[in-house]
């Protein structure tokens, strides 16, 4: 029998596979690169290997440990909507907005009151809890697109669908939010017949939103003269540093939670504020390959630890009724929401059924189905995780094998080269003057 002295310790294993993740984190994506796979499908499987083995006790399912989740799956969304942020090369305008303001002022709503429907009449959920998990799976992930995103800054990887599914998911998570909020207050006052709808509309609708927009434009333009327009010899920029950004990101979080108002929308209002302060300066790419390098770590441990939580009994509640209703979440009513949202907007039918059909879900849905469960009082929990860990495995797979032909096919019928070194540059960073 081996001598247990001779074993390795358990903070030696830790530090040694850490290492082999982030050499994944840098090398995966160039070998995927041109594959029909993503680096999520490959990270659950590493996972689900992992937690399988006997060595290896730990069940990382999210109901033990609630706080954990919600925080861990808060800190990667807001580092990804500060590199959405900073990625996009077009230039502030309600009119070259068009797209955004399209996914998030109709799909998005149509999206929660279909989901909550299916979910109520479906499977017979009740509505508080069926407006929850459709708030919760609503939103385009901004951690999990990131193949169907633009490119770093100055790339000229941004056309019209990858700029409308960046800008998306950058402003739908802080939008998603009221919803959530709203499901909490009705479970609050459910059978006590108490007002909720005066304080839900101006204190989480009105206050929250209003607050988290004008902080984080406040906070972008803060660290943009910083880092660029102070006296030259002390701006930010200066230092070469792109962990700036990082300090953009969680100050900007932070000073909008303090004043309880919604941080995600913060931070991607300060990314794009920050980035409008000297839009071709180098150090944007400096700030953005930080922020992606943090992204792809902190996705990956999350990702590793989705795939021993499904190997770990996630999915056990689940029937054949709820794989029914998920597929009908991913492949009629965030399709047919998102063509709705796009009629009469000036993109040819493939640049519209590509936007309305990637419509990923993924850490955002897990963050706010954790935050609404720790502020709200469920009966059977396992069931509504069991649901959303489900979704977010068929968005996974079914986006993860699709992205690369699909992206690719879309790029050739532009007339881009796919497989050329750098993109074919845009007429300009400002967007399609028509959009």
């Amino acid at each position: 029998m081996m001598d247990d002295s001779l074993l390795p310790e358990p903070y030696i294993l830790t530090l040694t596979g850490f290492g082999i993740l982030v050499a994944l984190v840098a090398w995966l994506p160039l070998v995927l690169k041109r594959l029909p796979l993503s680096l999520p499908i490959v990270c659950i499987g590493l996972g689900a290997g992992l937690f399988s083995l006997p060595q290896v006790t730990i069940s990382p399912l999210p109901l033990e440990y609630p706080e954990i989740t919600e925080r861990g799956t808060e800190f990667v969304v807001i580092i990804a909507l500060m590199g959405a942020g900073l990625k996009l090369d077009r230039i502030f305008d309600w009119r070259r907005w068009n797209v955004t303001w399209r996914l998030l002022g109709i799909t998005m709503p149509l999206g929660i009151a279909g989901i909550a429907l299916l979910l109520g009449w479906g499977l017979g959920l009740p509505w508080v809890l069926a407006l929850l998990l459709a708030a919760s799976l609503a939103p385009t992930d901004p951690v999990l697109a990131a193949d169907v995103q633009v490119g770093p800054p100055k790339t000229g990887e941004e056309d019209e669908v990858r700029f409308g599914l960046t800008s998306e998911a950058g402003l739908n998570d802080g939008l998603a939010f009221p919803f959530v909020h709203l499901a909490i207050a009705l479970a609050a006052v459910s059978g006590t017949g108490e007002p909720w709808f005066t304080e839900w509309f101006t204190y989480r609708v009105l206050w929250e939103i209003g607050a988290g927009v004008g902080t984080g434009w406040l906070v972008g333009r803060a660290f943009g003269w910083l880092t660029f327009h102070v006296p030259a010899e002390t701006k930010l920029a200066k230092t070469g540093d792109g962990l700036i950004a990082l300090s953009a990101t969680l100050v900007s979080y932070g000073l909008t939670e303090i004043i309880h108002s919604y941080g995600f929308l913060a931070v991607f209002v300060t990314a794009v504020a920050f980035r409008h302060a000297h839009r071709e300066h180098d150090f944007q790419l400096q700030m953005h390959a930080v922020t992606e390098q943090i992204e792809r770590i902190a996705m990956m441990v999350l990702l590793l630890l989705f795939g021993g939580a499904l190997v770990s009994g996630l999915l056990a509640p689940v029937t054949w009724a709820d794989a029914g209703i998920a597929a009908a979440i991913l492949l009629v009513i965030r399709p047919a929401t998102g063509l709705i949202g796009l009629i009469g907007f000036g993109a040819d039918r493939s640049e519209k059924l590509t936007l309305a059909f990637f419509g990923i879900r993924g850490v955002g849905s897990f963050y706010y189905l954790a935050y609404g469960l720790n502020h709200m009082d469920v009966a059977a929990p396992e069931r509504l995780w069991g649901l959303v860990g489900l979704i977010v495995l068929m968005s996974i797979l079914l986006h993860g094998l699709t992205v690369t032909p699909i992206m690719r096919s879309l790029d050739r019928q532009q007339g881009r080269d796919p497989d050329a070194e750098e993109a074919t540059p845009p007429p300009g960073l400002q967007g399609p003057a028509n959009s």
